[in-house]
């Protein structure tokens, strides 16, 4: 008969229990082994199905509880098939993308012996500076809530016993895409209203999914490093969201506590760290060496450490492991299926953003033109991005699945220059090459190293000689076409307007460049969106969609010369366009902003309405929802998906609100020549706020509606009435 959690708790000892609540990684056999015997309660994945078993029966078979172990990896976009990066993923503004990478990630990493994934992060991310921006869902606290609740789905399934479930672990709560200046690690400090209303979002909503797990980030908020937050780790997620999962610490997160100045060395970091709500520490000391326990156990609160243990053990007991700890061997993925690569291939070529496409350019002809491709990601196969293990599979390059694809173009590849390092020569010779094409495809971009963890950059231009290579090509005055794999938006401000089309592909997993090359013959039409503003300078960050209003704001669009400036600063005459919020130095705007993006074909939204034109704060209190119904027309010759955006702002309310928000988003696909009929339902969340007493209001008042594609926008108004 399986005991029950409450029953293996009872029978634990102190040490033993403390045991528990730890994951370390240890790449030695032997050891691992001796530590699952010890009673640790998790481990990190060793490889394969076969050397995890071997484990999970040292702990279930010689331990004194026999209690099985979590294995943990960071599965964040693949675990041998590889997806596009999540960045990219919210590109698509279809959540379906994130559940398709989950599911095949989810059966891959469990047919091997992993039953816990460290994804989806659903970090708000505003500051492109910071390399982490890939792992998640851009500057939009709804779209993150969005796209990390489908991702949390996809991952757990709707069995985590089930042999292609994993649990999943919201990352890193809490403020940690607020980091100063962009820089990994760094401190974070805003007001409570809007960590409230920003960056706790996504993970109420990831828990409300049911999440099995979270990890607290490596940051302080306000001066209290999040690994030792009792307010948010207890009061805010345990108690006031319900979440009944555990809490894990990021690498060596506990330790840290000593190099913030909180704690006097590692044992009273640990104390600290479980005292304020964390369950399980990763790295660090081993809580199951006994001279370590008998430090520790003194200042650990008995009733808190049995609340940890609860909590791991019901994480087992959901995965079933208990009942079935070892996986079947025979069963193990080791490799993509042609069916994981038609998954990852369809998602990807759902992920790139078209910003411009002059001409247009794009798509390419199917014959009877000389095209250069060049640039450093011509031949490359660093297609797999940022969060990949070594053992995923690779991609192809450009070159070839252009070659294969396009066999009737005249194709002349020359890569010309490395990413990183400069290259005059390269640089004049795709010049010269150039000007005996009729068209230049340059792959451009950040290599996959450049992003990711520990990977900020002050300076977000494309590195080494590109922006030289672009601008050198297009002086030529043959058309050019910019492919640019990127993990974080760029500033691309110094040669956006000398190109004719720009693609924006991100890093697109294993088949990227056969999705890249379908999307350039018009074999699919892009659709993708912007789910991170790109600024038009590194200056201009902080810059998303949804800031506040200012009582300033700057109405004259335009660069301004310094002819104009010296005008507004020495006379009345220009009075309302010199003091007003803006640079002196840049247009008005970011270079691209949120919800970009263009199609091969065009669309018209029309007969736009709400379900209600008035809605009381008793009925918003009860979560009613707001219906927004419209028809898209495809008034183009090429079928295609339309991406629509609900965006809400309220022109009067007890505080500055911002001047626009995300409230609902959808996609949808129109044959050319169609139409189709669409629904977006705003949760009545959406049409309240957190004050400044961070109490969550709704106001009566009036609420402006957009509804918009990008190519059109129909204005709408709800009265909300007390």
């Amino acid at each position: 008969m399986t005991r029950t959690p409450e029953q293996i708790l009872a029978a634990m000892t102190p040490a033993e229990k403390l045991a528990q609540l730890q994951i370390v990684w240890r790449r030695d056999d032997a050891e691992a082994a001796d530590l699952a015997r010890r009673g640790i309660g998790a481990l990190f994945w060793p490889q394969s199905a076969a050397r995890t078993n071997a484990l999970q029966r040292a702990a279930v078979t010689e331990s004194r509880h026999g209690i099985p172990l979590l294995i943990g990896l960071d599965v964040v976009h693949g675990q041998f098939t590889i997806f596009p990066t999540p960045l990219a993923q919210a590109a698509s503004f279809d959540p379906a993308v994130a559940v398709a990478d989950a599911r095949v990630s989810a059966t891959e990493a469990r047919s091997s012996g992993v039953n816990w994934t460290f994804s989806p992060m659903v970090d708000v991310s505003r500051d492109p500076r910071w390399g982490r921006v890939v792992e998640g869902f851009g500057e939009d606290p709804h779209l993150g809530a969005v796209f990390g609740a489908a991702k949390v789905r996809g991952y757990q399934g709707e069995d985590l016993r089930a042999s292609d479930a994993v649990a999943a672990c919201l990352k890193h709560f809490v403020g940690y895409g607020a980091a100063e200046g962009g820089r990994d690690y760094n401190t974070a400090d805003m007001s409570l209203q809007r960590l409230r209303e920003v960056y706790l979002e996504p993970f109420r909503a990831g828990v409300a999914a049911g999440a099995a797990s979270v990890m607290a980030s490596f940051n302080t908020l306000n001066g209290v490093p999040m690994h030792a937050n009792r307010r948010l780790l207890t009061d805010v997620l345990k108690r006031e969201y319900g979440f009944e999962g555990t809490v894990v610490a990021d690498a060596e997160g506990v330790a840290q506590l000593v190099p913030h100045g909180v704690a006097a060395d590692e044992f009273d970091a640990i104390a600290r760290s479980i005292g304020a709500g964390l369950d399980t520490v990763m790295g660090g000391a081993l809580l199951s060496d006994p001279d370590t326990a008998a430090a520790l156990l003194d200042a650990i609160d008995p009733a808190r450490l049995d609340d940890a243990v609860l909590r791991m053990l019901r994480l087992k007991q959901r995965l079933g492991l208990f009942d079935r700890p070892y996986v079947d061997e025979s069963a193990e993925r080791t490799a993509p299926t042609p069916e994981t690569l038609a998954a990852t291939r369809a998602a990807a070529e759902r992920c790139p953003v078209l910003l411009k496409n002059d001409g247009p350019l794009l798509p390419l002809p199917s014959r009877g033109a000389r095209v250069l491709l060049t640039g450093p990601f011509a031949e490359s196969t660093d297609h797999l991005g940022a969060w990949v293990q070594h053992f995923a599979a690779g991609a192809g390059s450009l070159a070839d699945a252009l070659r294969e694809r396009l066999p009737h173009l005249d194709w002349v590849v020359d890569p010309s220059i490395d990413p990183v390092r400069p290259s005059a020569d390269g640089v004049a010779r795709a010049a010269r090459l150039a000007t005996d094409c009729d068209l230049v495809v340059v792959a451009a971009g950040e290599p996959s190293a450049l992003s990711g963890e520990a990977a900020s950059r002050s300076d977000i231009r494309l590195p080494g000689d590109q922006e030289a290579l672009i601008r050198a090509v297009a002086a030529t005055g043959v058309p050019v076409v910019v492919l640019l794999a990127t993990g974080r938006p760029l500033v691309v401000e110094a040669w956006a307007d000398e190109v004719g089309a720009l693609l924006v592909t991100w890093h697109l997993g294993t088949q990227g460049p056969e999705a890249i090359a379908r999307l350039l013959a018009g074999d699919v039409s892009p659709a993708g969106r912007l789910p991170m503003t790109f600024p038009r300078s590194v200056g201009q960050i902080p810059v998303h969609h949804d800031a506040l209003p200012t009582g300033r704001p700057a109405r004259t669009g335009g660069s301004l010369t310094a002819e104009r400036v010296d005008v507004g600063l020495n006379g009345p005459d220009n009075l309302d366009d010199t003091f007003t919020s803006k640079y002196l130095d840049l247009p008005l705007g970011p270079r691209f902003g949120f919800g970009e993006g263009l199609s091969y074909t065009t669309f018209e939204i029309e007969d736009a309405h709400l379900s209600t034109h008035t809605v009381s704060t008793e009925s918003l209190a009860r979560g009613a929802r707001i219906r927004v119904t419209a028809t898209v027309r495809n008034t183009g010759d090429r079928d295609g998906d339309d991406v629509l955006l609900v965006f809400l702002g309220s022109p009067v309310a007890r505080i500055s609100r911002p001047v626009q928000r995300l409230a609902a988003f959808t996609r949808v696909a129109v044959a050319a020549g169609g139409v189709a009929r669409v629904e977006l339902d705003i949760d009545a969340a959406q049409l309240g706020f957190f004050d400044d007493d961070v109490r969550f209001v709704f106001e009566p008042g009036r609420v402006e509606l957009v509804l918009t594609d990008g190519g059109s926008a129909l204005p709408l108004s709800l009265e909300i009435t007390g």
